[in-house]
């Protein structure tokens, strides 16, 4: 499929240098011949997201990548949610012996009132079951509500491993850590853990690819040296939490300018833009000429999440023409998709 890259130039002029621990530069690996599949959370149009079932699913539907999210138990394991506050991917608010810790907390600078898993051991955590985050969207998937446990990132590497044997290919991992300068604040800082997990694992370049919106953290994680690639996302809006806090003014769309994308490559390999910032944008070929490789996220089949000429039917969540959308992206030369439908992603590739 030809690649199309001519586009609107942006406007945003590049910010001061990013924060902070010094980090090795590190050359790009070759772009892979086709673009990869990365199941966000698993397949979560499928089955509630970060779960064992949703991880297998993606990868039995031939998903290359699987993405746990990273947060800390209040006994320093790390687990795998979206967010630490978990009302609404567990069934922690029916478990009357947790009343008393529902509380509201300042992370990032929002106010988010609920269950956080910091203030859970994994013995409590563990006694909670998943459920699917947005039921009213993907309400099929409630039947599965109540089955699963909230997992440890060792689970999931675990089960990345046995999931490999079985389907004769390497799938990796694709660690996110969430709300790290909100983390270290609490004294649970999430790169120490992630660390030690990858070193304990022997988990190697194939088998891990580190991902956080978060610029510091991503040099701590550097800085350990252990050979994995990494992956700076990218927002659509402001810029990175651990920079904010800092008082450094660089936002997400300095980090795409070329200036920041050189800076960027100082430290990772990969970009990981909302897909919104790609198409009419410089940003794949920006990108590939600073010497990164392009993950765009996040790709879902409803209507409500497609723009409006790929729409089908009337409801918001009625699945539209997914399969353009896709091939627009490979068209524009992604070298991955972040994805809730792993398999539509597959069947796309093929053509």
């Amino acid at each position: 499929m030809p690649v199309r890259r001519r586009s609107l130039l942006l406007a945003a002029a590049a910010g001061p240098a990013l924060a902070a621990v010094p980090a090795p530069a590190s050359a790009a690996p070759a772009r892979p011949r086709r673009p990869l599949v990365i199941g966000h959370r698993g397949a979560a149009g499928w089955r509630p997201e970060h779960t064992a079932a949703s991880y297998t699913y993606a990868v039995q539907t031939g998903a290359d990548w699987i993405e746990p999210d990273l947060v800390p138990t209040k006994d320093h394991v790390l687990v795998v949610r979206h967010e630490n506050e978990i009302s609404g991917t567990t069934d922690v608010a029916a478990h009357p012996e947790f009343a008393d810790r529902r509380t509201t907390k300042t992370v990032d600078g929002r106010a988010v009132t609920g269950w956080f898993t910091e203030d859970f051991t994994l013995a409590e955590l563990k006694t909670l079951r998943a459920v699917e985050r947005l039921p009213q969207v993907r309400n099929r998937n409630t039947v599965f509500d109540g089955r699963e446990e909230v997992p440890t990132f060792q689970e999931v590497v675990d089960l990345a491993r046995r999931l490999s044997k079985e389907h004769g290919r390497t799938i990796a991992v694709f660690p996110e850590t969430k709300h790290p300068t909100y983390f270290r604040s609490l004294g649970l800082p999430l790169e120490p853990k992630l660390v030690e997990a990858v070193r304990r694992n022997r988990l190697g370049r194939r088998e891990c690819v580190v991902q956080s919106f978060e610029p510091t953290s991503l040099r701590r994680i550097a800085a350990a040296r252990l050979g994995l690639e990494l992956w700076q996302a990218l927002g659509t809006t402001g810029g990175p939490y651990d920079l904010v806090s800092a008082g450094d003014p660089t936002t997400y769309r300095d980090m795409m300018a070329p200036a920041g994308l050189a800076r960027i490559a100082e430290y990772a390999g990969w970009i990981g833009p909302d897909k919104s910032s790609v198409a009419g944008t410089p940003l794949v070929a920006d990108a590939h000429a600073a010497g990164l490789r392009v993950g765009a996220y996040t790709f879902r089949a409803e209507n409500q999440f497609l723009p409006a000429h790929l729409r089908r039917g009337t409801g918001p969540n009625d699945f539209g023409d997914a399969f353009a959308e896709y091939a627009l992206y490979y068209g524009l030369g992604v070298d991955a998709v972040v994805t809730d439908f792993p398999d539509l992603a597959v069947t796309a590739r093929r053509g």
